[in-house]
């Protein structure tokens, strides 16, 4: 995949993640800077899901765009 179709898939995910979870706002996706590792740290402690939980939705999100 090349960096600007890899960008564009972020974007798309950025947009889903606000609509999904209003409470992560962009300066918290700016600060995660594409690592699924930060935002699910993010979901857990915003949602109050458990770290399989948080996984198991960030998953289903990223297939959704492919």
């Amino acid at each position: 995949m090349n960096r600007d179709i890899a960008e564009g898939k972020w974007k798309q995910l950025k947009g889903q993640i606000k609509e999904k979870w209003a409470n992560i706002t962009d300066d918290d996706l700016e600060a995660a800077e594409g690592s699924s590792e930060r935002l699910i740290g993010m979901l857990q402690e915003r949602q109050g899901l458990a770290k399989d939980e948080a996984e198991k939705q960030f998953e289903e999100m990223k297939k959704k765009l492919h």
